[in-house]
């Protein structure tokens, strides 16, 4: 039993360095290669402790729940959480790439490209920094003069929106988020009603906001009201 638990520690993390080593492109986008590698990785690594008896069975479980718990733990420490998690690597800064380090990230340009692009930066000039984060995300941070103008900035009073609860979902009321809005069900059958909705078999999703209890109607038809 001592050699089982002692083969589940060294192989789980070996695991996981095996897995670092990959690079951040197993996580950015997971292709069919990078899916097939990790896959892998894991069956391969979890071959030696595959076994017939129940007991190691719920012990390995266990033990392999509780190594998760304390390696999360240990997370928080900084030098730990850089050799395991990693830290961000920037691919843009200033509007110019970052050869360097796109070599190391293992993310092809290609790649890079099509990920901002999909932010909404077609034009990398417009970009002061993109990064690679440790979970494989990009994010981008655009130049202050290409940065989406807010209404703070043009000096506009915007009133408060409200936060859209969903009270209905697939005809069925959904009594706790009711409960958050503020309203009981009569109340909301009734706001249906109004609506011309009496009957909670025709509405797909519905949504209240919590400042003023207006409604959002959706019959999954393309209707909204």
């Amino acid at each position: 039993m001592l050699l089982f638990i002692g083969k589940i520690i060294i192989l789980y993390f070996f695991t996981i360095s095996i897995i670092r080593l990959m690079g951040k492109s197993a996580f950015a986008q997971l292709t069919a290669h990078d899916l097939a590698g990790i896959f892998f990785v894991i069956s391969i690594a979890a071959g030696p402790v595959v076994t017939e008896s129940f007991l190691k069975t719920i012990v390995g479980l266990t033990l392999v729940g509780l190594i998760h718990v304390g390696f999360s733990k240990l997370m928080l420490v900084n030098w730990i959480n850089r050799i395991f998690i990693g830290k961000p690597t920037i691919v843009i800064k200033h509007g110019k790439l970052i050869k360097a380090n796109l070599k190391w990230s293992t993310l092809s340009l290609a790649e890079i490209l099509s990920e901002v692009r999909e932010k909404g930066y077609p034009d990398i000039t417009l970009i002061e920094h993109a990064l690679i984060e440790p979970n494989g995300a990009i994010s981008v941070i655009p130049k202050q003069n290409s940065a989406p103008v807010t209404p703070a900035q043009m000096g506009m009073k915007m009133d408060y929106q409200g936060v859209p609860i969903s009270v209905v979902v697939e005809g069925r009321i959904q009594h706790k988020n009711l409960s958050l809005a503020n309203l009981d069900e009569q109340t909301l059958r009734n706001k249906l009603d109004q609506e011309g909705y009496p009957d909670l078999q025709n509405i797909f999703y519905a949504a209240v906001r919590d400042h003023d209890h207006s409604l959002t109607i959706d019959t999954g038809d393309g209707e909204r009201v």
